[in-house]
């Protein structure tokens, strides 16, 4: 058996912003360290043996924020980047509308088809996250290790629904705010989710983890 937290990054700027960052390598804000510390002082398993990290600086920080409590080293794994927005990154959810009407409304009716202007399918997302998964599973579970991934909103998201065995098209049902926590226990590669979307953590200092995407 092996326990998976799969973990959201602070909040960014760009976060309070509303602007979509896809692989945009954008920092923490301050008030996203400061829910990395809260993520760190009141984690809610009691032990961690590995922590593994998209390399995009937003989740390197917050994962090493909590892999330091537990006198860990974060790996870097490109497989578990944020998607790709390509020509959307940077924009706000009014600026891509005005520019794009069509495909901004595949994108929240039909993200399982829909193909962002130069960036990533969801499909091609969950794929490649879904993948490296798999891997790490297999070789933590032999083990009965406890690990951290600490992700993105909507790579999360594909995560979760290919878990739980849920259409790519209902990735928008399932929340991820800044700094969530998701819990999936693995027997034999089988998975049971034991916590969705977590702050409780934040709530110790009554700090907030809502954040767009």
């Amino acid at each position: 058996m092996t326990r998976v937290a799969l973990i959201r990054h602070g909040q960014t700027e760009w976060n309070k912003f509303g602007k979509y960052q896809g692989q945009s390598d954008v920092a923490l804000s301050e008030e996203g360290l400061e829910q990395a510390i809260c993520l760190a002082d009141n984690f809610p398993l009691e032990r961690l043996d590995a922590v593994y990290a998209s390399d995009l600086k937003r989740a390197m920080v917050t994962a090493e924020t909590v892999a330091e409590r537990f006198g860990l080293q974060v790996r870097p794994e490109e497989a578990f980047r944020e998607i790709s927005f390509g020509d959307w990154e940077g924009l706000t959810y009014e600026e891509i509308v005005s520019g794009w009407p069509e495909a901004m409304e595949n994108f929240l009716l039909h993200p399982d088809i829909m193909e962002i202007p130069h960036g990533e399918t969801f499909p091609r997302v969950r794929e490649r996250a879904m993948k490296r998964l798999g891997e790490v599973v297999a070789e933590h579970e032999p083990h009965n290790h406890t690990i951290g991934i600490f992700a993105h909103g909507a790579v999360l998201r594909t995560m979760l629904t290919a878990i739980m065995q849920m259409p790519l098209s209902q990735i928008w049902t399932l929340s991820q705010y800044n700094t969530a926590v998701n819990i999936v226990r693995f027997d034999e590669g089988r998975p049971t989710v034991e916590l969705i979307n977590s702050t409780a953590h934040l709530a110790v200092k009554g700090i907030s983890g809502k954040g767009k995407i």
